[in-house]
Order: structure tokens, then sequence, then C-alpha cells
């Protein structure tokens, strides 16, 4: 009696030996592609080291380019600046040098004698010993102030008649004759016109003093301390002892 494989057993040894057959052609399939790979390799021309290593130099330099590029302008933009600071203070040490006097004194700095001196009397009139002292403090001698002393005067500018008229003017209405005469004496005003200017303010003594009185007291003294007072606070002003007698009255002389 022959055997007949029934429907369940023929497909029971069809998926055996499927299983089998995948068994043996995976190993040789991987086999195939590993042998490929490496018949690929070996017809491929071979990559020298340094060409190699010159490839991965010029990658690095690309990336890098820009930052290698800004550094270096940078560096270039110091040194461009130092040698401008350099060359510029060397052009400044040479004008320093050139301007500079060849007495090996320094450079006088600030206005000139003279600005100084038109700037004193563009405020008020000043006499010229007056203006010589305070030229002093920036002269290097004496000649130098004369010097300007006298272009002024020739100018216009200085004018010690003009000083002792305008003192004259501003100081008559508080003070007397002889107070206002010795500062005159004081500035080197000539004596000739001190006279003259002393006699013009002893014309108007009286009124001047009386002036002066009521602006303060404006009251005879009633006793001997209120006109001993009253004749220092005069006499203080420069005023002459006969106005002060005229103004307050007959009284004992202190």
């Amino acid at each position: 009696m022959s055997w007949k494989p029934t429907p369940a057993s023929a497909d029971r040894l069809r998926a055996k030996l499927d299983d089998e057959f995948e068994t043996v052609a995976k190993p040789e399939g991987l086999r195939r592609s590993s042998d490929a790979r490496r018949e690929r390799e070996a017809a491929a021309p071979a990559v020298e080291p340094d060409t190699w290593q010159r490839s991965s130099e010029q990658r690095g330099n690309v990336r890098g380019g820009s930052r290698i590029g800004a550094a270096s302008g940078r560096a270039s933009g110091l040194a461009s600046g130092r040698a401008a600071d350099g060359a510029s203070g060397r052009t400044s040490a040479s004008e320093d040098e050139a301007t500079a006097p060849d007495d090996g004194k320094p450079a006088r700095k600030g206005p000139s004698l003279k600005m100084r001196a038109v700037g004193y009397l563009s405020r008020r009139e000043h006499a010229r010993e007056e203006l010589a002292r305070k030229l002093a403090a920036y002269a290097e001698d004496a000649d130098e102030i004369e010097s300007v002393l006298d272009a002024l005067e020739k100018e216009g500018w200085l004018s010690t008649e003009r000083f002792a008229q305008s003192l004259v003017h501003r100081r008559a209405s508080r003070q007397g004759a002889a107070r206002i005469v010795q500062e005159l004496r004081q500035h080197g005003v000539d004596d000739t016109q001190v006279a003259e200017l002393r006699e013009q303010l002893r014309a108007t003594e009286y009124d001047r003093a009386l002036e002066v009185w009521k602006k303060r007291f404006d009251a005879k003294p009633e006793d001997r301390a209120v006109y001993a007072k009253q004749a220092r606070f005069l006499a203080s002003r420069g005023f002459a002892h006969d106005v002060i007698r005229r103004i307050l009255g007959e009284g004992e002389d202190d």
C-alpha cells in the first residue's frame, strides 16, 4: 500500500523547505555584498595621505577664513593707528621745537603782554605805573613792559591824564580832596596835574561834604560825643577840617 501525502502534510513540507532555503541563501547574499564592496574600493583610485591632509587643511581654512580675515583687519588697523600716533607725536614734537625760543626758555602761554594790557584798559582807565605793576607778573624784564606801554600811549589806549580825571569823577561824590589827591599820587600822576585837580576839588569841597553828611546823619550834633563821632566820619572821608566846622558848627576840636 503506497503513502500519499495529504494537503495538510504537503503544506508543512513546503514551509519546511522554504525555511531551509532562506537559511542557506542569507549568508550567501551577505558574502556577495561584502565581496562587491571590496571590489569597488580596490577599483577606486588611492588617495595619498598628503593629499588628504591638504584637503582637510583647505576645509579648515574655508571655515576659519572670515575669522582670520577679521583678525588680520583688526591687527592692521591697530598697526596703522600706532604708526599714525607715532607720526603725530613726532610732528608735535618737531612743532614744539620749532616754536620754542632759541634761548632755551619755555614758550609763553596765553595772551601776549600787549593783549593783557588792552584787556585791563578796556575795563577802565589805568595810570601808567598802575598798569606796569599789573603786567610785571607776565613780563620777562622791565624793558618789555616799557616798550608795550610806550606803544599803548602812542596808539591812544593809555593815558594817565584820562585816568586822573576818571578817578576824580568816581571819587568826588564820596570823598574829600585830601583823600583823592593821596590816591592820585600813589598811582604816579604828575604833580602838576595833581595840583590842578586839587584846586578843582577844593572849590566844591563844602557842597560835597554836606551831601555826604546828610546821607549819614542829617541832624546837628547835640553834645560833644555826637559832634566827635560826626567829625571823625567826615575826616575819614578826606574832607578838610574847616569844611567840617562849617557843617557841624563851632565845637570843640578833638
